[in-house]
C-alpha cells in the first residue's frame, strides 16, 4: 500500500513534471478524454463508452491525434500531462488507466529530442548515462539472427523454444513476441538504453529513412531494467501515407480476428494542412515515478490501482 510520503512525492514529480515544460517553453493543452475515432494499433486495445443511446465513444489510449491537430492550428511546442487509457491491461507495470507525458518539439534535431527526453528522465531516475542500439543491433545481439532476412520460419522455431506459442504469426508479430518476451526484458540494465531505428514495418506514425542496406522508422523507445520508459518518432506529416498504414493496420486486425476500426478523417485532414517537421514522445508518468521510488508494482504508487477501486 502506498504511503503519505509517496503520494505528497507524487504531486511534487507532477509539479516538477510541468516546470520542465514550462521552462523549455511548452505550452500545456488539455484535449478530451473522450474521442469519436480510436487510436488504430495491432497491439493496442481501446476501451468504448456509450456517449448516448445513439453514439459510441472511445477513452483515448494516446492524446495524439487531437494534439497533432492542435499542432496544425500553429500552436507551436505543446506538452499533455494527464490520463489515458488501455484494455486488456492489467499487472505489475500495467493499469486500464495511467497517466502520461506526451509532447511535440519543432526545430530541434533527432539528437536533440533523445537528450531532452533523457533529461525528463532524469527528473525521477540517476542515470547519468545511456546506451543507444538500432533495433536490427539488438535483435542480433541477443539472438544472433539478422531480423531482416529472417524467415517467419525462423523466427517461429526460435520463439518457440522459448515461448509458449503454437501457431505461425505473421513475421512483425513474431518479431514483437520475441522483443517484449525475450530482449526487453535484458534492456538498460542500470543505465538507460535507447531502441532505435525500427524496422520499417513498424513505423506506425513515424517517418522512415535509409539506412545502410535497409530502410528503417525513425522512431525509439527508452528503457530502465527492463522496463519500457517512453515511445517517440520523427513524426510522419504526409497524410496519404498516414492513411495507407492505417489501412494497412487494419488489415492486420482482421488477420488477427481483430475488430477493424475507423479512420480519424479530422486527423488526417490535420496531417493534410501540416504540422511541420517535429518529434513527439508519450512517457509513462507512473512507471518513472515507480522505479523512482524502487518499487515493483504500479499499485504500490498510483492512487487506487484497478483492483483497489
Amino acid at each position: 500500500m502506498y504511503s503519505r510520503e509517496i503520494l505528497l512525492d507524487r504531486a511534487l514529480c507532477l509539479k516538477k513534471a510541468r516546470s520542465f515544460f514550462s521552462d523549455r517553453k511548452y505550452v500545456e493543452v488539455d484535449v478530451p478524454a473522450i474521442t469519436k475515432h480510436p487510436s488504430i494499433d495491432l497491439h493496442i486495445e481501446v476501451m468504448q463508452t456509450k456517449v448516448s443511446d445513439k453514439e459510441t465513444g472511445y477513452l483515448h489510449t494516446s492524446p495524439e491525434y487531437l494534439m497533432k491537430r492542435l499542432l496544425s492550428f500553429g500552436l507551436g511546442d505543446i506538452y499533455y500531462l494527464g490520463h489515458v487509457f488501455r484494455k486488456n491491461e492489467l499487472g505489475q507495470i500495467h493499469n486500464p488507466e495511467f497517466t502520461m507525458a506526451e509532447w511535440y518539439r519543432s526545430n530541434t534535431s533527432y539528437e536533440n529530442f533523445l537528450n531532452e527526453i533523457v533529461e525528463f528522465i532524469q527528473l525521477f531516475l540517476p542515470c547519468s548515462s545511456f546506451k543507444r542500439l538500432s533495433y536490427r543491433e539488438t535483435f542480433l545481439k541477443y539472438t544472433q539472427m539478422d531480423y531482416l532476412t529472417a524467415s517467419k520460419e525462423e523466427l517461429f522455431n526460435f520463439a518457440k523454444k522459448h515461448i509458449d506459442i503454437d501457431q505461425m504469426w505473421d513475421k512483425d508479430t513474431l518479431l514483437n513476441l520475441i522483443l517484449s518476451h525475450l530482449i526487453e526484458p535484458c534492456l538498460g540494465r542500470d543505465e538507460l538504453f535507447i531502441l532505435d531505428s525500427y524496422p520499417a514495418s513498424q513505423a506506425a506514425l513515424a517517418k522512415t529513412k535509409m539506412a545502410g542496406d535497409e530502410e528503417v522508422a525513425m522512431r525509439f523507445e527508452f528503457y530502465y531494467n527492463g522496463i519500457e520508459l517512453a515511445n517517440g518518432f520523427h513524426e510522419l506529416s504526409c497524410s496519404k501515407e498516414q492513411r495507407r498504414r492505417f489501412l494497412q493496420e487494419n488489415e492486420k486486425r482482421k488477420a488477427n480476428q481483430k475488430k477493424p476500426l475507423e479512420l480519424d478523417e479530422k486527423f488526417l485532414e490535420a496531417l493534410e494542412r501540416g504540422i511541420g517537421d517535429c518529434f513527439g514522445v508519450a512517457a509513462g508518468f507512473d512507471r518513472l515515478f515507480m522505479l523512482k521510488h524502487k518499487k515493483k508494482e504500479l499499485k504500490e504508487v498510483i492512487p487506487f490501482s484497478w483492483e483497489e477501486i
